[in-house]
């Protein structure tokens, strides 16, 4: 009887510890530049994405392309040198009004892979 109360509580405790482990290990997507959603008046020279953890730069990118599909980015994505969980893109100098689509995919250093993609537009 008592065996059966200690392993009754020892599989409570462990559950009670596993609900209170963070789930991490996944880097996601916490802001970008331009926001997502955003209308700018001024085309931007890069797209700025940070996540909630340090991603591996060989296995992630951010891609953007126009309204008719071309990508318009410089395919110079980097790691920022300060901070591992921000990817830096350049675009090309001069962007036309329009709706422009960013595409991203990273490798957190534990190897989780997430993506996603967000929109912003450039207005006159």
């Amino acid at each position: 009887m008592i065996r059966k109360q200690l392993i009754s509580l020892a599989v409570g405790l462990f559950s009670l510890l596993a609900m209170a482990m963070p789930a991490d290990g996944h880097a996601f997507m916490v802001r970008a530049e331009p926001r997502v959603g955003s209308k700018v008046k001024k085309a931007p020279t890069e797209v700025r994405i940070w996540f909630s953890e340090p991603v591996r730069s060989i296995l992630s990118s951010i891609k953007v392309f126009d309204e008719n599909g071309t990508q318009i980015d410089k395919k110079d994505a980097h790691l920022d040198r300060s901070n591992r969980a921000l990817l830096h893109l350049s675009l090309r100098s001069v962007l036309a009004p329009g709706i422009y689509k960013v595409i991203w995919r990273v490798t957190s250093v534990d190897t989780h892979v997430t993506n996603g993609d967000f929109r912003f537009q450039i207005i006159p």
